[in-house]
């Protein structure tokens, strides 16, 4: 290592201001181009500050980027496939490479997936890793939108971006049985058929929907065409634009975040988008990409040579579809028959248009009014940006394990048939047990999950009074023994002390100092009976009282007395433990 000492005439000019180094060529030339830009859009200001956006750092939070890396990847090898796939059902006789289909007449639609699976190179991997990849977005938009609402990710002021994920996910199932009815083939056709079919029960206007969308009578030659525009048109256009709107939501409300220290509803803890979290953005998305590219080298999905072109006399063994749409089809087969009657000259087919027309818009309905339902229970009209532990609200935990348990119930009932053969099973038997479950499992699911949750909250809040248990014991000079508890530190303590303390809407008389009764008293009741419902079995935070007493060296009810009021002392407890962290 060398030194440099100044002396002589470089001593004389050792304050002079040296000019800055010129900029470097390339630089110069983009930092025109950037200029030039700005003065005709003025965007260098937004794009600085969507730069400098701060984003918190957990892995939970990487599920929406695997289902928009996935939504990108559908994009980009759906783009490739249309170049040789032709959405037509005109009858043409396959000549190409596969032997066992040589001579057969199919649909053109048909033979240009054979063609793009055989015959064009690379064609087979880029049709599965589209395959694998549209599965990848529903499971990880499906898991997103778990952790969302059990951390309570949705409460004010981000219900609309609830609504939108929502609609995704919803338009997602659509996408991907317009997706896997392309093909033509006897598997997709027969989904096809069955869709025919749930068209017809809608009452009196079944069979007119029918006609529109099929041209005539099934399976005629109008479908593909169709489903190829809505499958490369209309939904994705929809669901990219879903996507910036619900992106744009996200950096405008701020991204929520995790409970720890430093952490609170004014701040983001994190780092900013450039250069780290664009960095971290990238390498993640080609490691969700090669994930993808690795499972649809290794596994096959969805070999259509193998079922054949679509027969309407024919249908293929064990014909299931994807597993998104598993737990409708579940229903359909739980159903009673009962529910189809005739009135009025016109069919009711209720036992096939609940599960298959109504069950799915339905379920994201309740979905979407969730947050709006739960606000309107708790009372609680403020924003939140810290998530919820799920023990901490323990009758949210529960819904949500119960709507998981009637679903699962679902899906394992859209699979009585082959539990029957492989098992040996009566399927009747399968059937009441599953119709019996759908009602009974969610309820057993929800007291449990509640018991567990309100379990968890009992220990830490006896963490918190009387620190963690050492094993080691101590006998006092008086000869008494027990056991030596280590406090635990402040960041822990601030962890588990930090969530509300949430008390029952209080039930009005429901009249005015007249006795005249209020308008809106049996709206308040039902109210304040959910409110009850949500908030009764509870184990409230530690209180700084309750600290101080637990603490405090043989004077525990003069601590409690004189401490302060806990709703007036806890936000003091919660300053005590924060530090201060990096702002947006």
């Amino acid at each position: 290592m060398s030194t440099h000492t100044v002396s002589g005439a470089d001593r004389l000019r050792a304050d002079d201001e040296r000019p800055e180094a010129p900029a470097a060529g390339g630089m110069k030339a983009v930092g025109g181009v950037a200029g030039w830009l700005d003065d005709r859009t003025g965007a260098a200001k937004p794009v600085g500050y969507l730069m400098k956006k701060v984003f918190p750092d957990h892995w939970s939070f990487m599920l929406g980027e695997v289902a928009m890396y996935s939504m990108i990847i559908c994009l980009i090898t759906g783009t490739f496939l249309t170049f040789w796939y032709i959405p037509s059902a005109g009858q043409v006789v396959y000549d190409g490479s596969y032997l066992p289909l040589r001579g057969v007449t199919v649909s053109e639609a048909y033979r240009s997936t054979v063609d793009i699976s055989f015959d064009i190179r690379g064609g087979l991997l880029i049709r599965q890793i589209h395959h694998w990849a549209a599965l990848m977005f529903i499971v990880a938009l499906s898991v997103h939108m778990l952790r969302v609402f059990f951390t309570g990710a949705f409460r004010k002021p981000r219900e609309i971006n609830w609504v939108i994920g929502c609609i995704l996910s919803m338009l997602a199932l659509v996408e991907g049985f317009a997706g896997y009815s392309l093909p033509d083939d006897l598997l997709s056709g027969t989904g096809l058929r069955a869709a025919e079919g749930f068209m017809r029960s809608v009452p009196v206007v079944g069979s007119y929907l029918s006609y529109f969308l099929f041209d005539g009578a099934f399976p005629g030659e109008a479908i593909i065409p169709r489903l190829y525009s809505v499958h490369v048109l209309l939904l994705p256009a929809i669901l990219v634009g879903l996507f910036v709107a619900h992106i744009g939501l996200v950096f405008i409300h701020k991204h929520t975040q995790y409970p720890g220290p430093g952490k609170t509803n004014d701040n983001v803890v994190g780092f900013p988008v450039m250069p780290v979290y664009a960095a971290k953005a990238g390498g993640f998305f080609f490691i969700v990409f090669g994930v993808t590219v690795l499972i649809s080298a290794l596994v096959t999905i969805n070999p259509i040579w193998a079922y054949g072109p679509y027969d309407p006399t024919a249908v293929t063994a064990g014909a299931q579809p994807d597993w998104y749409m598993g737990f409708a089809d579940g229903a359909l087969r739980l159903l009673p028959g009962w529910l189809e009657f005739t009135a009025f000259g016109f069919t009711f087919s209720f036992n096939v248009m609940i599960g298959a027309i109504l069950l799915i818009p339905v379920m994201y309905g309740l979905m979407a009014v969730y947050p709006f339902l739960e606000r309107w229970v708790t009372g609680d009209e403020r924003e939140h940006h810290l998530l919820d532990r799920p023990r901490n609200n323990p009758t949210r935990t529960g819904l949500g394990v119960a709507a998981l348990t009637m679903y699962g119930v679902l899906m394992f009932a859209s699979a009585n048939d082959l539990m029957a053969i492989k098992l040996g099973l009566s399927i009747n038997d399968l059937t009441h047990l599953f119709r019996l479950g759908f009602f009974v499992f969610p309820v057993i699911a929800f007291w449990v999950t509640k018991r567990i949750c309100l379990s968890l909250q009992r220990r830490d809040r006896d963490l918190v009074l009387h620190g963690r248990e050492t094993g080691r014991i101590v006998r006092t000079a008086d000869g008494k023994f027990f056991e030596q508890h280590e406090p635990l530190d402040e960041y822990t303590r601030w962890l588990l002390v930090q969530h509300d303390r949430q008390e029952p809407l209080q039930l009005t008389a429901g009249t005015d100092e007249h006795g005249v009764a209020s308008p809106t008293a049996r709206k308040d009741k039902v109210r304040a009976a959910l409110s009850e419902f949500y908030f009764k079995d509870r184990i409230d935070p530690v209180t700084p009282a309750e600290l101080a007493a637990a603490h405090h060296d043989g004077h525990a009810l003069e601590a409690i007395e004189e401490a302060p009021h806990e709703e007036a002392a806890r936000p003091a407890l919660e300053s005590s433990h924060r530090k201060p962290g990096k702002r947006p």
